[in-house]
């Protein structure tokens, strides 16, 4: 490895850290999620084409995601604990109560304050189920695309979500992803959204949930 591919990839180990955070207690030891997150953010390296005009970490994540998901596929002896089954129910009933009252899903935030819970406890939860996914980031009106302008201190914890959730909505149809955009980018109502799609409150409520469920599909 040449010293300038060594000291980039040294660099940015932060971003393998932060997708191995994802799996933490998943039953695969860190050390050995980390190792396969390197290969990722190797390939990742040797692939990247700045030409394109978006960031490295932009193309590295889901890369990196990627490699490590494919050893939790070929592992099928990873176990979910009973704790996280039982704290994976409680915020399923927590978030419908929530959305019928708030028209909106709630934040992580949200959840770790009502139940009185860590956020990590919710995080890890929410991943070993498939519960009503929250989306808690930011909208810009400049833009048609969903922006995630990463600062370069910004925490590699939330850079990793966010770039694994702008993926994931890319992967969405033009229609769905008009859906998310307006319920929990721009705040609107299931009846607003309706109103500007031109449909019903009820069709947008089916198509909320089967969207939700195919973006937690896709963030694995």
């Amino acid at each position: 490895m040449d010293k300038q591919r060594e000291d980039f990839i040294n660099a940015n180990t932060g971003l393998v850290h932060a997708c191995v955070k994802r799996f933490k207690n998943k039953g695969i030891e860190y050390d050995d999620l980390f190792q396969v997150g390197m290969i990722g953010l190797i390939k990742a390296y040797d692939r990247f084409n700045k030409s394109l005009g978006y960031k490295f970490s932009t193309y590295a994540v889901p890369i990196i995601l990627g490699e490590i998901k494919h050893i939790f596929r070929e592992n099928s002896t990873v176990k979910i604990s009973r704790s996280l089954k039982d704290l994976a129910l409680k915020i399923n009933k927590h978030t419908n109560e929530f959305v019928m009252k708030n028209s909106r899903s709630p934040t992580i935030s949200e959840l770790s304050k009502s139940l009185d819970v860590e956020k990590e406890k919710v995080v890890q939860a929410l991943e070993a189920s498939q519960p009503t996914v929250s989306l808690s980031v930011g909208y810009s009106e400049d833009t048609e695309m969903i922006p995630f302008e990463i600062a370069v201190d910004e925490d590699y914890d939330e850079i990793a979500d966010k770039i694994a959730l702008k993926q994931a909505i890319l992967k969405l149809s033009d229609e769905d992803r008009a859906i998310i955009l307006l319920r929990f980018f721009k705040n609107k109502t299931q009846t607003q959204t309706a109103h500007i799609l031109k449909t019903t409150q009820v069709q947008i409520s089916r198509k909320e949930r089967k969207i939700l469920m195919e973006l937690r599909r896709i963030l694995g």
